[in-house]
């Protein structure tokens, strides 16, 4: 049989924990202080000093206010939809009043 030997993988640097974080800091020569970082702080670092640009966190949807102002227009359309006898479109927009509703609760 063929002798197929497993290359070792190395986990995303999102994925590791600060433990193995700070040990691959310690590898790097342009890192110092990694003892004091958090994993926040560690993921930057080490992505900047190998040359990774990292990607812009995603914007959070929107303000409270802006959301129950959608959530205003969705429950107008549900109830012109429940008027029209359109069973599943109110149930449409019931399922995302509920989905904002949740978001202003975060």
């Amino acid at each position: 049989m063929g002798s197929k030997k497993k290359v070792a993988k190395e986990k995303p640097i999102d994925k590791m924990t600060a433990k193995e974080l700070r040990e691959l800091a310690k590898e790097i020569p342009g890192i110092t202080g990694a003892h004091g970082m958090n994993k926040p702080e560690l993921i930057s670092s080490i992505k900047k000093a190998r040359g990774i640009t990292e990607a812009p966190l995603k914007k959070s949807d929107s303000s409270v206010r802006e959301l129950k102002v959608k959530i205003k227009t969705v429950k107008a359309k549900r109830v012109t939809a429940l008027e029209a006898d359109n069973a599943k479109m109110a149930l449409i927009f019931r399922r995302r009043i509920s989905r904002l509703k949740k978001k202003t609760r975060r």
